[in-house]
Formats: structure tokens, sequence, C-alpha cells
């Protein structure tokens, strides 16, 4: 679904990322740790083609991301933003139908088609009895939701969610992270970032950790997310529990 080889990402003055090669497949989910500053962001902007790579390449379905037009990279692969300012008061159903944009022309309307599908990327996320509050009215975990659900109605192959979580309370957390998997489930290729290894842990199959300048390490989280590495990126001493059933934990050594 999406392939990054030999990556390097950045900016004209700088390089962030250097030699960045994974791929994420279809019904998986991929989880990107890493501290503040590390390039999780830059990333994710050059994997959406908002930046573009300074080496490398990216490839979507197996051809590169410039061969691609704007339109088709937004049929192809769908961008949750770190969170949203709502500044204006769109109903849901309307915030939602905007995601709709990518199939059709600049002046074209929303059909009804159009309208069934945001109301069903609404249901799905399990808010469809907020499609008429005002989005400016709703609780942070609700206009999170929504914005995944926005990101639904593209109809992508590919979800890319930079730090869903962030500022989130404990149970739209959960919530959202429980929407990751379930989209996983239905075929979707789904990348977020987090600064939450648990976060990691619950939800992703595979894991990508970034820190000086590249990638540190990948594969499943209980082999990737280890204390040594957590020191290493985070520079903290931090205790990987397994739990019954045998899912992991990450418990932090505190200083005295």
């Amino acid at each position: 679904m999406l392939e990054a080889r030999s990556l390097e990402a950045g900016f004209v003055s700088r390089t962030v990322l250097r030699d960045v090669a994974f791929s994420a497949g279809a019904g998986e989910v991929l989880g990107v740790l890493g501290p503040n500053g590390s390039g999780k962001t830059t990333l994710f902007r050059t994997l959406l083609g908002l930046l573009p790579a300074r080496g490398g390449e990216v490839l979507l379905e197996g051809r590169p991301l410039e061969q691609r037009s704007r339109n088709e990279i937004a049929r192809l692969i769908a961008y949750v933003p770190q969170g949203h300012a709502a500044y204006f008061p769109f109903t849901l159903q309307e915030f939602v139908l905007l995601g709709r944009s990518a199939h059709h022309g600049a002046f074209a309307s929303p059909g009804q088609a159009d309208r069934n599908v945001a109301h069903g990327a609404l249901e799905r996320l399990g808010i469809s009895a907020l499609a008429e509050r005002a989005i400016t009215e709703v609780s942070s975990g609700e206009r999170q939701l929504a914005l995944i659900a926005r990101a639904l109605a593209q109809e992508p192959r590919i979800v890319v969610m930079d730090e869903p979580t962030a500022t989130l309370d404990f149970g739209n957390q959960v919530r959202v992270l429980e929407a990751l998997r379930a989209l996983a489930h239905s075929g979707l290729s789904v990348l977020f970032s987090t600064h939450d290894p648990d976060h990691a842990f619950l939800a992703a199959h595979r894991v990508l950790l970034v820190g000086e300048g590249g990638l540190l390490a990948q594969g499943i989280p209980r082999d990737v997310i280890r204390p040594d590495m957590l020191a290493r990126l985070y520079g903290v001493t931090v205790h990987v529990v397994e739990l019954e059933g045998g899912r992991h934990t990450c418990v932090p050594a505190l200083r005295a």
C-alpha cells in the first residue's frame, strides 16, 4: 500500500531524516514512536507529498508518489492532523462532507451519494447522533473522531494520523485507539504517531522508532519497545512489564 525507499525527509536548509525504509500493508496499523523534534510530522508530510522528498522515494500502491496528481493522492491517502481548532460552526455532517472534495472539481456541489458516505463515516466512528451538532460545540474527543470520519469520507486506502490521541482524556484516547484497529480490520492501512509507547502496544501491529536522524528500529511492538531503546529515545529509565494475557505496558522508573 505505502512504501518508503531510502527516503530523506526535511527542508531546503536541513535534512531531518535519512535512509528511511519501511512498508505498510492493507489491514495493518503501523505506529511511529519518537520524541519531540525527531521528525515524525516531517516524515508524514513527506509521505503525503506536502513536502518534497530530499532523496529516495515514496510509493503508493507500487507507483512513485511524484507521478500521481494531487487528486489521485487524495483518493488513496487521507491525513488526520494534530488536533483541530474549530473556527466555523459547521455541523459534524457538513464537516465530514468536506472529505468528499477529493472526488469532485473545485466548484462541484456534493450530492446525496456524498451525504450518504459522510453519514456512514459518522456511523462508523459512533458519532452519527451528533451529525447536526456544531463542531464548535462538541468535545475535543468528539472533534477528533470527526476528523477521522472526514478522512474516511475520502474513501482512502491509507490513513495517516499525526498524534491522534494528543490532548484527549483517557476515555477518548481509548476510543481513538479502538477506531484505529477497526479501520485496519476493514482493510485500510493505518499509520499513526504517538509519544506514548503503551498506545503502540495497544493499537499497532508494527512500530517504527524514530530518532537520531533516522529509524532506530522497526518491528512488532514487543521486539522493539524495549527498556534500552526507550532510554535511547527519551533519556529515561523505563521498565517494560508483561501483563496477564500477553499484553505489555511501560512503567517509568522515577527518581526518588
